[in-house]
C-alpha cells in the first residue's frame, strides 16, 4: 500500500486476559477507528492457556470470541481490521473459531492466522536461561519465540478482516498495521521504533489513559476510563489519544508512566527493530492528546526471544496475621512453632515474608501497634510434602504460638507452579507463517532480509551519552552541597510526592520506572535515586543485583532489580508476585527533598 499522510487510528480493547469485555464494543462506537487491537497475552497466560489445554479446553483467550460476538459485523460494515493475539497456544484453533462465528451471525470474514512461534518439541536441550545462565534439564510445556510486525502486515495484504496471532511482541500488533497502511520495508528504521513506542503505549490498555497513574487523584472519572487510540503517522510519530466523553485522562504524565513500564535499557529489542527509548520525545498537543517523536531505531538483534514455562513443583502457603505490640517478636514465635512440627529442611525451598499492613515505623509509646501479615510458602518436588503436611502443622500451632493468633488460609493441599526460563534462538531458525482459512498464502524466508544487527545509528549516543546500565552508586547522597558550594534546604517528605513510579515483572526480574515533570526535579532525583540509595529504601532488594538506566526525555529513571521474583510470577512466593506495588511502596519512604521542589502544603508543614 501507498505510502499516505493520515494517520491509522489504531484502538486497543485488551491488555490482558480478563480485561473490560465491553471494551471492544466502546471502542467501536465511540469514534471512527481503522484497526481494533487487543493484547491478551503475558509470559503468566501461556502458562495458564497450556493448563487449559491439558484439561481439555482451547488454548487460545476465549473472552476474545466474545468481543468478537459484540462487534464484528460492525467491524465488517466500517472496513475495521482486527489483529489480536488471543490465539495464545492455538491462533488456528482460534481463527476456526471466529469463522465459525462469523458464519452463524451470517458474515462474511476473511479470518487469517500467524503461526511459527511455536517451538514445543524442538529440541531446546541447550537453551540458557537469559537470567541465571542455566541449561535447560526440564521438558517445557510451553516454548514459543516472539513474532514481529510483518506477519500481521502480509495477512493484511492479502485482504484480512481478522488477523489472529499467537505469541507475537505486543508492541506487533501496531508495528503489523502500520507496516501495512505506511509501506515501511526493513529499512525504516526510525518509522518502526516509533511505532513499537507506540504499540508499547496502548498494548496495556487503560494504563496509558490514567489506570494505575501514582497521581491517580489527577484523573477524572477513572471508573469509566476509556482505551487508548494511537493516531500513527507515516514516519512513525503518533499521538496517543481516546474517544471523547470518556473517563481517564491521556496527559504526558500517564504516557510516560507506560512507557517505564516492564522495560529494561534504554535499547528496546524487537524482532523488527530495537527502538531507542532514550530518543523519545513528547509534547501534550491538547487535551487527551501526547504527540510521541523523535524515536530513533537501529537494526533488530539477530536472535529472538523465547519464552519457555515449564512444571517446577508444588507450592503452599499459609497466611498468618500479627496484631497489635511485638509483631517481630511473634513472627519469629510463629516461625519456629511451625518449624518444630515440619522442619525446614525437608522442603526444597522456604520463602517467609512479614508484610506490615500499615506504616514501616514502629508505633508509637501508647498507640495500639500495627498489624502484619505473615505468609510462610514452602515448594518442594513431592506435592504430599508441600500439601497438607505443612499447612496442618501450621493449623496445629494454632494454641500454642503467639497471642492473637488467627489465619487467613485453611489448610489445603499443595498447587502445581509453573517456572518461567525466558532464552533466545537464532532468528533465521523461525519461520512465520501467515494462513488464509485453511490456505497458506506466505511463509517467511529462513534468513529475514534487513539491516545487519550491527548497522549503526546515524546520531550516535542517545542524549545522556551512556546507554549501559548506571550499576555504580553516584558520589553524592543528596543530602549534601548542591551547586556553589551552598547547602539544600531540604524537608523530609514521602518521595511520591515529587516523583511518579510504575513497576511490573520481566520474568524473574522486576522493573522500577520513577519519572518527575521538570527538570530541577530530574536534576535532584538524579542525583539522590541512586542504586544504593533504592537498596536503602526498599530492603528485599538490597542483596539482588540492581541495573539504574537514566532516561532524561522523559525526566525519567528506569532500575531492574535482578531476580526479585524468583522464578517468574508463576513461582514467585512474594505477596506481591508481579511487583506492581513496589513502584508505590517507594514513592510511601520518606526522602531528604529540596524545599523548592515540593507542593506548598508540605512547605508550610514543615
Amino acid at each position: 500500500m501507498s505510502r499516505g499522510e493520515a494517520p491509522l487510528r489504531i484502538a486497543n480493547c485488551s491488555g490482558f486476559y480478563g480485561d473490560r469485555l465491553s471494551a471492544a464494543r466502546e471502542m467501536v462506537d465511540g469514534g471512527p477507528i481503522d484497526v481494533l487491537t487487543g493484547d491478551w497475552l503475558a509470559e503468566l497466560t501461556m502458562l495458564i492457556l497450556a493448563g487449559n489445554r491439558l484439561k481439555g479446553r482451547p488454548g487460545y483467550a476465549r473472552t476474545f470470541l466474545t468481543q468478537m460476538e459484540q462487534v464484528l459485523g460492525t467491524c465488517l460494515d466500517r472496513g475495521v481490521r482486527i489483529v489480536s493475539n488471543a490465539g495464545g497456544l492455538d491462533p488456528a484453533g482460534c481463527a476456526r473459531a471466529v469463522a465459525e462465528l462469523a458464519g452463524r451471525l451470517g458474515l462474511d470474514a476473511r479470518v487469517a492466522h500467524v503461526t511459527g512461534d511455536d517451538l514445543t518439541g524442538r529440541d531446546l536441550g541447550d537453551a540458557v536461561d537469559l537470567d541465571t545462565g542455566e541449561r535447560l534439564a526440564a521438558s517445557p510445556l510451553t516454548a514459543n519465540a516472539y513474532l514481529g510486525g510483518r506477519p500481521i502486515a502480509v495477512a493484511l495484504e492479502h485482504g484480512a478482516d481478522v488477523v489472529v496471532t499467537g505469541r507475537v511482541t505486543d508492541a506487533a500488533l501496531v508495528t503489523g498495521p502500520g507496516m501495512w497502511r505506511h509501506g515501511w520495508g526493513p529499512g525504516d528504521l526510525d518509522a518502526l521504533a516509533g511505532s513499537v513506542v507506540a504499540g508499547h503505549v496502548i498494548e496495556c490498555g487503560c494504563q496509558a489513559t490514567g489506570g494505575n497513574y501514582a497521581f491517580f487523584g489527577e484523573v477524572p472519572d477513572l471508573a469509566h476510563c476509556g482505551f487508548p487510540i494511537a493516531e500513527l503517522h507515516a514516519d512513525g510519530s503518533s499521538v496517543i489519544t481516546k474517544h471523547p466523553g470518556t473517563g481517564g485522562r491521556v496527559s504526558v504524565g500517564t504516557v510516560t508512566a507506560q512507557l517505564l513500564y516492564e522495560i529494561g535499557s534504554p535499547r528496546y529489542l524487537g524482532p523488527d527493530v530495537t527502538a531507542r527509548f532514550d530518543t523519545v520525545r513528547l509534547e501534550q498537543e491538547g487535551e487527551d492528546r501526547v504527540r510521541i517523536s523523535g524515536v530513533r531505531g537501529e537494526a533488530p538483534p539477530d536472535t529472538l526471544k523465547v519464552a519457555l514455562n515449564h512444571l517446577g513443583g508444588h507450592r503452599n502457603t499459609m497466611t498468618l496475621v500479627l496484631t497489635g505490640l511485638d509483631v517481630e517478636a511473634k513472627a519469629r514465635l510463629a516461625e519456629e512453632a511451625v518449624f518444630a512440627r515440619v522442619p525446614r529442611d525437608t522442603f526444597d525451598q522456604v520463602h517467609v515474608e512479614l508484610v506490615p499492613l500499615g506504616p514501616r515505623a514502629a508505633p508509637a509509646v501508647g498507640s495500639p501497634g500495627g498489624v502484619a501479615l505473615l505468609r510462610i510458602t514452602v515448594m518442594d518436588a513431592d506435592p504430599r510434602k508441600a500439601g497438607r503436611v505443612f499447612s496442618s502443622a501450621v493449623v496445629e500451632t494454632g494454641l500454642a504460638s503467639y497471642p492473637g493468633f488467627y489465619g487467613l488460609t485453611p489448610p489445603g493441599d499443595a498447587s502445581p507452579y509453573g517456572v518461567y526460563w525466558p532464552t533466545t534462538v537464532p532468528a533465521s531458525s523461525v519461520q512465520a507463517e501467515v494462513w488464509l482459512g485453511d490456505d497458506l498464502v506466505w511463509r517467511q524466508p529462513r534468513t529475514p532480509a534487513g539491516l545487519p544487527p550491527d548497522t549503526a545509528l546515524d546520531g550516535g549516543p542517545g542524549p545522556d551519552g551512556d546507554l549501559g546500565p548506571d550499576a555504580v552508586p553516584g558520589s553524592g547522597d543528596g543530602d549534601g552541597p548542591v551547586s556553589g558550594g551552598a547547602v539544600e534546604d531540604v524537608v523530609r517528605a514521602p518521595l511520591g510526592t515529587v516523583a511518579g513510579a510504575r513497576s511490573g515483572d520481566k520474568g524473574g526480574d522486576a522493573n522500577l520506572g520513577v519519572w518527575v515533570r521538570t527538570p530541577e526535579e530530574y536534576a535532584w532525583l538524579e542525583r539522590f535515586l541512586t542504586v544504593e540509595r533504592l537498596r536503602e529504601l526498599l530492603p528485599a532488594t538490597a542483596p539482588l543485583r540492581i541495573e539504574r538506566h537514566r532516561l532524561p526525555n522523559l525526566l525519567a529513571l528506569n532500575f531492574v532489580v535482578h531476580g526479585l521474583l524468583g522464578r517468574g510470577v508463576a513461582a514467585s512466593p512474594r505477596l506481591d508476585a508481579q511487583a506492581k506495588a513496589l513502584g508505590e511502596e517507594l514513592r510511601a519512604c520518606a526522602a531528604p527533598i529540596p524545599r523548592s521542589l515540593l507542593p506548598s502544603v508540605y512547605v508550610s508543614g514543615a
